[in-house]
């Protein structure tokens, strides 16, 4: 134990980055937001906010998801991922951050945009005489809307960072007896995330946050469609910091045993991802019924049939045909170069699954949303560095150490 690099130290370069490219982004965010978010015209305004919203959503999703990762294998008994266990711990912990930004972002669109009798935004604010919104109201209503929402960041944040303060439990030796309640009380906290998960991220969450922007639209599919898109975002997130810090010399007992696992959850879920997609559009295209095709018609025929099929592209046929083989999956050029265009592609399905409701006539796709991206870029490798560097890189007295170690695929 004592050759290892146990501790991560951030570099001048990182620093460099970090704050470079948030530079960017707030640069950006604040011309945006004087030149659009303080614009007469509500259109502009519903475009700016809407695209920091699904910058923030999918972010946070992403993050979020390196936690329900831990969680999974916990439960699973997967002692293969302790060797870099501490770079989604790492992940996990800027929920707290993307979420305070979510939670600004989502309060104020819905109550910062509200314009009389029409809300730019969400719609289901201003029900007027719309039956259909009417009969939403026991769902679809700020109140309710509120109070789910910081009970989800809440608890996404406090089982989370239950979850890593267990972790660091074992950066001491435990006797038997205290091996085994810390055995017990892991599985315990997983388990009551990944329940907690499964009512926000499997369910609820995606339906308000999201899918409620076109009140009069449904899919029952929808939350299982978002929670894969920002899974496999957050096994490519995973990926990117393991090649990192093998690069830079650290994470010693992790090899292209465990990169070759993590590339076969970036080509699982890239798999699962896309028979959702289908599954989704197939069944309403099949029905052809008016309060279903109205999500798709200006996606598929109208001027965001570019950014739909893009995104297919990307998403499906990409790792499709790059991480099949067993050699890539193995390979950092090739893996490095899948997490980036991963996380692009579904960067780019959250922007057609809320600006394509926002702004229907027009793809708005430009700099700010660039600039934007940029921000939470810099903001993933300032934070993500700095919790790398306040513990142990390796959980010396995990009880799957071992295993993880002697892992073999």
């Amino acid at each position: 134990m004592a050759s290892l690099r146990e501790q991560f130290e951030v570099t001048g370069t990182m620093r460099t980055w970090s704050m470079g490219l948030m530079g960017v982004g707030i640069l950006a965010f604040i011309i945006g937001l004087i030149t659009m978010g303080f614009s007469n015209d509500v259109h502009e305004q519903a475009i700016f906010w809407g695209t920091v919203l699904y910058n923030s959503i999918f972010f946070l999703l992403v993050a979020n998801a390196s936690m329900f990762f831990i969680c999974v294998t916990t439960l699973a008994h997967g002692g293969w991922q302790v060797a870099f266990r501490r770079i989604p711990e790492a992940i996990s912990a800027v929920v707290p951050v993307f979420g305070l930004i979510a939670i600004f972002v989502l309060f104020y669109c819905v109550f910062g945009l509200n314009h009389g009798d029409h809300h730019p935004v969400f719609h289901w604010m201003t029900p007027g005489n719309d039956p259909l919104l009417l009969e939403k109201q026991g769902f679809l209503n700020a109140t309710f809307f509120v109070v789910w929402t910081l009970l989800s960041v809440g608890l996404w944040w406090y089982l989370g960072m239950r979850m890593r303060k267990l972790s660091a439990e074992t950066d001491k030796p435990m006797d038997l007896e205290q091996g085994r309640k810390w055995v017990w009380n892991n599985t315990v906290m997983a388990s009551l995330f990944l329940v907690w998960f499964a009512l926000t991220v499997g369910s609820t969450v995606p339906w308000l946050w999201i899918m409620s922007i076109d009140a009069h639209w449904y899919s029952t599919m929808f939350s299982w469609y978002t929670f894969a898109s920002s899974f496999v975002s957050g096994m490519a997130l995973i990926a990117l910091w393991i090649i990192y810090m093998k690069n830079r010399g650290y994470l010693e007992y992790t090899t292209s045993e465990h990169l070759h696992d993590v590339g076969k959850f970036m080509f699982a879920f890239s798999i699962f991802w896309t028979y959702l997609w289908f599954s989704q559009y197939m069944l309403i295209w099949y029905a052809n019924i008016p309060e279903e095709t109205i999500y798709f018609k200006h996606r598929v025929d109208g001027p965001w049939s570019g950014i739909f099929y893009l995104n297919l592209i990307i998403n499906f046929v990409c790792p499709v045909l790059l991480l099949m083989k067993r050699g890539a999956k193995r390979n950092y050029t090739v893996m490095t170069f899948m997490a980036v265009l991963i996380i692009f592609g579904h960067w780019i399905d959250f922007n057609q699954m809320v600006m394509g409701s926002i702004s229907k006539e027009h793809v708005p796709l430009g700099w700010l949303d660039f600039g934007i991206l940029a921000l939470f870029a810099g903001m993933i490798i300032f934070f993500v560095g700095r919790n790398l560097a306040k513990a142990p890189l390796v959980a010396k007295y995990h009880p799957f150490l071992k295993e993880s170690i002697i892992h073999h695929t």
